[in-house]
This record gives structure tokens, C-alpha cells and sequence, in this order.
């Protein structure tokens, strides 16, 4: 789950961003390419660069608008639109630019880290999937990954049709979030991902997104710190970077050959051991560290601001329905903060977008050793902190020793699920049974939940997953029975139940549905 290494940039390539581009052709955004998938149904703004002065026309569809650019950017907006195409978009100026192939339909960004990262061709089922994935009115823009301490405007990419050879490279839960939208509402879907495995959220917020809650605060000193600071670390890398490589040949021909050498035989020595049943050699260290390369000017994946400005902000204000979101993990540490800290993201997000309370569905963080009860719990209370959410559970498709479950499919399913339900009107069940209230009663605590749908239901045999209290706050196992619409929860010796928790481990064992086979969150009623 750690961020992979940034790449570093050249001299040139600071130079460049410390000057500025020149803009002499009239450009549309990268967004605004062959293949694109535009929004219906409201005003879709198309921006770009051109040179100052110059009239830009975007004629689209019947429609054609006019600006004239100003610092080197245009931007103009297109009036609802309705489903279909291909269409084609002409931007004109000095020049002229023809984008081909547009659909109009509906679009989502989908975002997060690592499991919103996961590609297709890794999941149980790609192999049975794959070969369906015939959906040409399906397409996907991948975000290049890139940090920034200074909003950027030019988001990198291409849009791809998704079709089976080409689906194994996209996002796994996207790909199956859009199939599900489009097998239900036959018009084009448009998937902008933008996701980066090992970040956490503090990295895809904006510096006024922190807004003045102390407990933020820390985050918002950080980013000032790298953005007050980012001239003088621009100047500097250049020659930073020079010393790295000399460093680095200088160590490859004195350590690292011996090194590379050594790691061959102990390789070859954990496969003997391996297959004689005995103990494995210890891995060799090098005798001298090898250099580390220098953090470079634009901040690191895991810093404050870093991701929204580099990889956020680009494909603002791109019409969009709404957004998907699988990350967590890298916040778990601090759990509780992130009862914060994600309301704040999805609040920066909607006003930074102008469009409203967009619908934001989210992952709660699939069973896992290394995950605390408190993450999932946090995600489970940001359902009542923001308004047009939903949250996906995922205590019945985890690894308790993969972090990155396979398992995609159902995951993709429940989010289109509530999509259906909260942004296109469908009558269903969107998600599992959620902790509503509780109360203590001759000895019993009578748990209530909303999202009963047709019912609660245990799976596979009796309620498992329950824990109860008394006044001691000693939590012991309890049993559980479905009645009616609630669960009664007690334990033998605990006379004057205080409360219950369910699921509440890294690794919940738990079997509480209801009956559209949708799992409940685990909860516990002691919120601290």
C-alpha cells in the first residue's frame, strides 16, 4: 500500500513549469479528445488553451459558442444535451481542432487508491468477464498519475472503448460500476478514474478543503509549508538530482554488482531450503545503503494537496453525475480523524465541482488483518455527516491476507446499485442493514437497523459476529436472533446489557443480510 516513487523531473522539465507554457494553437483540454463521453441532461462546460486575444467557436451538435481567450484559456458551456452519438465537436480559432467519436451520456469519476486501482485483468473472474466486455458505448479516461503543491489545469490521458481487448487495463470496480449503469439505463457511460494505490485522503483534498477545523490543521500547515517553499526546491533539484546519479553509478559499481550477485545465491539458497522443508536464509543487506534519490519540487503522493491539485483539479469542471470512491486504508491510523477528514473531501470536491450535492458512493474497507474496525466505522458515520451518499459493504468479499481482494464484481454491483436507486429513481434495495438504534430491556438489547429490505436474514446458519456489554464494558460473545425487524442480542451473565457490537475485528466473520443478499455494516452502539 505504500506510494510508488515519483518520477523525477529534468532540468528542462522544471525550467518549464517555473516559466509557464506558451500557448500558440488553439487547444482543447485532454479531456475533450477523440472517444469522449459528455454529460446529459445539464450544461457541460469545454475549456482549453489558446493565445490571448484569440476567438475560440466550439460548434457541437447545433450548437455553437463563442469566447475569447484570456491568459492563454478559454472556456465556454453547451446547454443540455441529450443522450447519443458519435457526434463530432469543431474548436475553432486561428487554427482548428476536430474531435471525433463523442457520445453523450452519463459520466462518474471514480477515484481512491490501490482497490479502486486494481485492474481488471487481475480480478476472480476476468477470465470469464473478460471476453463479454463488447461494450463500445463504455469508455474510460485513466488519469496519468502526477503530484503537484500547485493546482494544475491540464489533466493527461485518453479516452479508451472498452471492448475485451482493451478492458483488462481498467479499473476493475469502475469497469463493473459502469457495465451495471449501462445494461440498466442503455445510454453511454463515461468513467474518468483517477486513483493511486497507497494514498490517503488528506492527498486529494484541496488546501481550502481542510477549511478551519483544528483537527485539520496540521494538514493545512504542511501544504502552505510545501507551496511557500516550492520555488526554492525547484531551483535546487536539478543539481540535487545531478549528485543522486553520480551517487547512485558510483554505488552500482562498487556495492551494487557484488550485491546483485549475493541476492542471486540467497535466492537460490531459499529455494533449496524450501524444497528440503527447512528454515529460510535471512536476506542480505548491502554493505552500504544504496542512495536515495531526492523528493522532488512537486511533493510526494502521500502529502497534503498533492493528488487533488495534480490529478483532481485538472478535470474540473468536467461535467460529471457523480463520483465512486474506494480508499481508506491508508488512513486507518488514524481512524477517527477520518470522521473528518472525509466529509471534508467530499464537501471540497462538490464545491470545487459547482454542481451541487452530486451523489458520492463509497467502499467500506473490506475485511483485512491489517484493517481496524474504527476505518469501517468511520466510513459508516460519514453516511450521516454527508448528504446523497451511499456506502458499498464488504464483509463477505475480503481477504484477511490480501489487502487487494479480487473480488470486484459484487463490489462494481453494490455501488451500481445505489446509483440506480438515489440518482436514477429505480425502486430497489441499495444496500445492506445499517445500525439505527438500540434498546436495553430485561436483560436483552433489541437492535434496529434501516435497509431492512424484504427483510433480515442470517446466512448460512445461526447469527454470528455479536458481541454485548454490561456495565463493566466488558464485551463477551453473545447470541443473536432475528424478530421481526429487529435483532435481540444476549449473553449468558450479563444482566444489565449496556452494548453490542457487531463485526468489530479486522477480519469480521459475520452473516447478517438482508433478504436482497446484501450484508450489513458491522457497527457498534458505543460510539466513542
Amino acid at each position: 500500500m505504500t506510494p510508488k516513487s515519483i518520477p523525477t523531473f529534468s532540468a528542462l522539465a522544471i525550467t518549464a513549469v517555473i516559466s509557464g507554457p506558451l500557448h500558440a494553437d488553439v487547444k482543447p483540454n485532454a479531456l475533450f479528445t477523440d472517444g469522449a463521453v459528455l454529460q446529459r441532461g445539464q450544461p457541460v462546460p469545454v475549456w482549453g488553451t489558446a493565445r490571448d486575444g484569440e476567438k475560440v467557436t466550439v460548434d457541437f451538435n447545433g450548437q455553437k459558442v463563442s469566447t475569447t481567450a484570456a491568459d492563454g484559456k478559454w472556456s465556454v458551456s453547451l446547454k443540455p444535451l441529450k443522450e447519443g452519438g458519435p457526434f463530432t465537436m469543431k474548436i475553432t480559432g486561428d487554427d482548428a481542432v476536430t474531435v471525433n467519436n463523442l457520445l453523450v451520456g452519463e459520466v462518474w469519476v471514480c477515484s481512491g487508491q490501490s482497490n479502486m486501482e486494481f485492474k481488471f485483468n487481475r480480478t476472480a473472474n476476468a477470465m470469464e468477464e473478460g471476453p463479454k466486455a463488447v461494450f463500445p458505448k463504455i469508455r474510460m479516461f485513466t488519469v496519468k498519475r502526477k503530484t503537484s503543491v500547485k493546482l494544475l489545469t491540464e489533466a493527461e490521458g485518453g479516452w479508451v472503448e472498452c471492448s475485451p481487448q482493451t478492458v483488462g487495463g481498467f479499473s476493475a470496480v469502475g469497469y463493473f460500476f459502469a457495465r451495471d449503469l449501462y445494461q440498466k439505463l442503455g445510454v453511454p457511460v463515461g468513467m474518468i478514474h483517477t486513483s493511486w494505490g497507497g494514498t490517503p485522503a488528506q492527498a486529494w483534498t484541496s488546501l481550502e478543503g481542510f477549511g478551519t477545523d483544528p483537527e485539520l490543521k496540521g494538514y493545512v500547515d504542511a501544504a502552505k509549508q510545501n507551496l511557500a517553499g516550492y520555488d526554492a526546491a525547484a531551483a535546487a533539484y536539478p543539481a540535487r538530482l545531478e549528485e543522486f546519479n553520480a551517487k547512485s553509478k558510483e554505488w552500482d559499481e562498487s556495492v551494487g554488482k557484488v550485491y546483485q550477485e549475493t541476492l542471486k545465491t540467497w535466492n537460490e539458497d531459499v529455494a533449496k531450503a524450501k524444497q528440503a522443508g527447512q528454515p529460510l536464509p535471512p536476506k542480505p543487506t548491502p554493505s552500504t545503503p544504496q542512495p536515495k534519490a531526492p523528493a522532488g519540487p512537486e511533493g510526494g503522493a502521500g502529502d497534503p494537496t498533492t493528488l487533488f491539485n495534480g490529478m483532481v483539479a485538472p478535470i474540473i469542471p468536467y461535467g460529471i453525475k457523480g463520483a465512486i470512491w474506494y480508499q481508506g486504508e491508508s488512513n486507518a491510523s488514524q481512524s477517527k480523524q477520518y470522521r473528518t477528514l472525509f466529509p471534508a473531501m467530499i464537501a471540497d470536491w462538490r464545491a470545487r465541482w459547482k454542481q451541487g450535492d452530486f451523489p458520492f458512493f463509497f467502499v467500506q474497507i473490506a475485511p483485512f488483518n491489517g484493517q481496524p474496525p474504527e476505518i469501517r466505522e468511520a466510513q459508516f458515520l460519514t453516511l450521516a455527516k454527508s448528504k446523497n451518499t451511499a456506502m458499498a459493504v464488504t464483509t463477505d468479499v475480503g481477504n484477511a491476507a490480501d489487502i487487494h481482494p479480487t473480488q470486484k464484481e459484487p463490489v462494481g454491483q453494490r455501488l451500481a446499485f445505489a446509483a440506480r436507486a438515489l440518482t436514477y429513481g429505480e425502486k430497489i434495495e441499495y444496500s445492506g442493514p445499517l445500525y439505527d438504534s438500540m434498546v436495553a430491556k430485561d436483560g436483552k438489547i433489541a437492535i434496529s437497523f434501516t435497509h431492512l429490505g424484504g427483510g433480515l436474514v442470517a446466512k448460512d446458519g445461526e447469527l454470528k459476529g455479536f458481541t454485548i456489554a454490561g456495565e463493566d464494558k466488558k464485551f463477551v460473545p453473545a447470541e443473536a436472533k432475528i424478530q421481526g425487524s429487529a435483532i435481540v442480542v444476549s449473553a449468558e451473565g450479563v444482566t444489565k446489557p449496556t452494548a453490542v457490537r457487531y463485526g468489530w475485528t479486522n477480519v469480521p466473520d459475520v452473516n447478517l443480510f438482508n433478504k436482497e443478499g446484501l450484508p450489513a455494516s458491522p457497527f457498534r452502539t458505543d460510539v466513542d
